[in-house]
């Protein structure tokens, strides 16, 4: 008997920037991709989320991420620290990180590349263009890729 698991996916976004914040929310409704989306605003606070510490440690409302999505420039820890913290923890080094910024420097991204990002992504200015990667981005990690801990929504386990 062929059971189709339904999915709901967790992404965990590092952004600071609080319009930022509200357009990915919205671009994600637009789209009508459903995931439970958990916000932090720099990278401190999405290792701590990641590591289930201090105001992150109850799992039931912080839940493990099957995607990151990070900012390249946050304060306290911007995304390349945060993507070196999370690939240096055998526990989360499994978890997909995308690097979701304005940055097109060729430096930022052939270092985020060497600090095992899993891809790159330029949020463009369009806003409708900007709702296209999003659902491409949906689409990939959680329609095509099977990830650890989760069956995709399209796959059938027998």
């Amino acid at each position: 008997m062929n059971i189709l698991v339904p999915a709901r996916a967790v992404i965990l976004l590092a952004e600071d920037n609080l319009a930022d914040q509200r357009l990915i929310e919205r671009a994600l409704h637009i789209v009508s991709i459903e995931v439970d989306l958990h916000i932090v605003a720099d990278g401190e606070d999405a290792i701590r989320y990641l590591r289930n510490e201090g105001a992150y440690s109850d799992q039931k409302i912080h839940p493990r991420p099957n995607l990151v999505l990070l900012d390249m420039n946050m304060p306290r820890m911007n995304g390349k620290e945060a993507l070196r913290a999370i690939q240096s923890d055998s526990d989360l080094r499994t978890i997909p990180v995308v690097m979701l910024t304005t940055s097109l420097q060729k430096t930022d991204i052939a270092e985020s590349y060497a600090l095992g990002v899993n891809a790159y992504i330029a949020k463009p200015a369009d806003i409708e263009k900007f709702y296209l990667a999003i659902k491409r981005l949906d689409e990939f990690w959680f329609d095509l890729v099977c990830l650890p801990g989760k069956v995709s929504r399209t796959t059938e386990i027998a």
